[in-house]
């Protein structure tokens, strides 16, 4: 049997390894260290109660177990290492961890997020083990893992103090929701049983009454709100109320007899969904063999111009040589005629030049003009010419095709039932913007393009701009390059005595009054100037009222036929809007006044 003094001095020693064992660990957590003293105070013997070990493993066992689990793997810690940061992990785990840092050079605290460089050396600490070990024995088990608590998105624990634990149910009478263990009671107690238990729900409060701090149990179908009893018999009192069980009861069975036509509904927009992405495939397989279609076709038209190029290149080299050999021929004998007559006129020998004397006077005597016929040097030019002719008229075959490629593609359209509405603000606008440029082939001679295209003036002097059969002659105006198709938005800044703001199809007449923006069938305009606004259509004329503005503001949406016309000031106010059929993509244009400018803006 042991004796006291032997008793005593065993529970020295232990006690004061313990000590030590506290002070190796000095750089850790402070909770290890509430630890070794826990357990010295076990390896000294001392004795409590049962309830004081209750109580001791109540307010300690959480510390303990988090101070001796891994934050990586959640369990024990096995191989204990401490890395300089003072955050304590498995020895594989934190290798793990760092093996996936090591391509980034600098490696990180999973806890804390501290980076060390370069990587540290890690040394099991035997002293932890050695803690673990010994708590191992009291019977403590891993750390519950993090998904037992509660996250920003989870239901909390009413009852937990400290870190809370997912609720497992909330209370409808109790209006507070507990977690496993608190809840434990509602399945014990008789009374508990009693309370209405649902799924974790967030918002318990909502059924409190905030002026009565009462629970809200009747539903007012006078006011359609729920209320409490105190509600009922004050400011509800003679409004038609029953239980709020009562009304969902009823309820519900209303939602029973729309049950069918809610799931028909579903089945209906089910079907929709596949019928749209059908189209869906149908319009990408199409694309796509247009697509690759187009570009055989496109392949073969530049390989026919390379083959025609390279004819043309060979036909005039030929003739180039030809033209040219037959020169040099009639140079070099017109050259061996003339050292021949200078060879008779110098001769010496007396015999020799009385022989060839009649040839020689009769040259001396008559005149010989020179047959030798110049033409002008126009011959290739013709072939320029030619060329030329070809360029413009691919031209206008290549810009039809492009028009009707274009509506032919606006053509492939799915019609909704909710399309998209017309934005409210010019912020929305400018999501459709539209850089506008205007096509120098259109326009009228004496219209001066600038900026880039984007800037129209109109002048006194005509230009010399070639001749073209878009080119509008009898009306001072202009169409843009670009087609217009789908949701575009651009702006128009003018200044002077008037202008027309218009869209138009391609085919316009380019000649006459009817060429005129607005007084065909062709096209829509606005008018505007310092006093007044009209909109013009197939020669019907409509008054605007509107605020004044040097700035105008167009939206088409093709699709679903509408143009509309703002005046753009430090808001946007609409002056019209047309709701029709679009039946070709449309082309922005303007009609300008003497002594005005317009200008398409670069929106932003």
């Amino acid at each position: 049997m042991e004796t006291a003094s032997q008793s005593q001095h065993s529970r020295a020693g232990q006690h004061g390894t313990a000590q030590k064992v506290a002070a190796h660990l000095s750089s850790t957590e402070e909770n290890i260290s509430t630890l070794s003293v826990s357990l010295s105070r076990r390896s000294s013997g001392e004795q409590h109660s049962n309830t004081a070990r209750g109580e001791m493993a109540q307010k300690g066992v959480q510390l303990e177990r988090e101070a001796i689990s891994c934050s990586v793997c959640l369990d024990l810690l096995k191989d204990p290492v401490t890395i300089p940061c003072g955050h304590n992990y498995c020895m594989n785990c934190i290798k793990s961890h760092w093996d996936k840092e090591d391509e980034k050079k600098v490696h990180s605290c999973p806890q804390c997020s501290q980076s060390f460089t370069p990587r540290p050396v890690l040394v099991k600490n035997t002293m932890l083990a050695f803690l673990v070990e010994e708590l191992k024995k009291t019977g403590l088990q891993a750390a519950p893992a993090d998904h037992c608590y509660a996250g920003p998105e989870d239901v909390a624990c009413d009852v937990c103090t400290g870190r809370k634990r997912k609720a497992q149910n909330s209370c409808l009478v109790c209006l507070t929701s507990y977690c496993e263990k608190h809840l434990q009671p509602h399945h014990d107690v008789p009374p508990l049983k009693k309370h209405k238990l649902v799924e974790p729900y967030k918002k318990l409060q909502e059924n409190i009454c905030s002026r009565h701090d009462e629970v809200m149990k009747i539903f007012c179908r006078t006011d359609q709100q729920s209320i409490c009893y105190l509600c009922s018999v004050d400011e509800h009192k003679g409004h038609d109320t029953v239980s709020a069980a009562g009304e969902r009861t009823e309820r519900q069975r209303e939602l029973e007899g729309s049950r069918h036509n809610i799931q028909q509904r579903i089945q209906d927009r089910e079907e929709d969904v596949k019928l749209l992405q059908q189209e869906v495939e149908a319009i990408n397989g199409s694309a796509d063999k247009a697509v690759e279609h187009s570009e055989k076709i496109f392949t073969q038209l530049i390989r026919l111009m390379e083959k025609r190029r390279s004819d043309v290149k060979q036909q005039v080299r030929s003739q180039q040589e030809t033209e040219v050999s037959r020169v040099r021929e009639l140079q070099e004998k017109l050259e061996q005629e003339i050292t021949e007559l200078k060879k008779l006129s110098h001769t010496e020998d007396h015999n020799q030049f009385l022989h060839n004397y009649p040839s020689l006077s009769a040259l001396s005597e008559s005149p010989h003009p020179s047959s030798i016929k110049i033409r002008p040097l126009n011959y290739f030019e013709d072939v320029t010419a030619a060329v030329s002719e070809l360029r413009d008229k691919l031209q206008d075959v290549l810009r039809e095709t492009r028009t009707n490629v274009s509506l032919t593609v606006t053509q492939v359209d799915v019609l909704l039932s909710n399309p998209e509405p017309e934005p409210e603000t010019r912020a929305g606008f400018l999501r459709y913007s539209r850089e506008i440029t205007l096509d120098l082939n259109t326009a009228h001679t004496q219209l001066l393009l600038s900026e880039g295209n984007r800037k129209v003036k109109r002048i006194s002097k005509k230009q010399s701009y070639s001749s073209h059969p878009d080119r509008f002659t009898d009306c001072h105006q202009v169409l843009s390059r670009e087609s217009l198709t789908g949701r575009c938005y651009w702006e128009v800044e003018w200044r002077g005595r008037g202008v027309y703001v218009a869209v138009a199809y391609r085919n316009i007449s380019r000649a006459g009054e009817e060429c005129v923006f607005g007084l065909n069938d062709k096209s829509w305009s606005l008018y505007c100037d310092n006093n007044s606004y009209y909109s013009y259509h197939n020669d019907v004329e409509t008054p605007v009222s509107g605020p004044r503005s040097s700035r105008v503001g167009v939206y088409l949406d093709h699709s679903a036929g509408i143009l509309s016309f703002y005046s753009v000031s430090e808001t946007m106010t609409l002056l019209h809007r047309v709701q029709t059929t679009f039946t070709q993509p449309l082309y922005a244009g303007v009609h300008v006044y003497s002594k005005t400018t317009a200008e398409f803006s670069k929106v932003k």
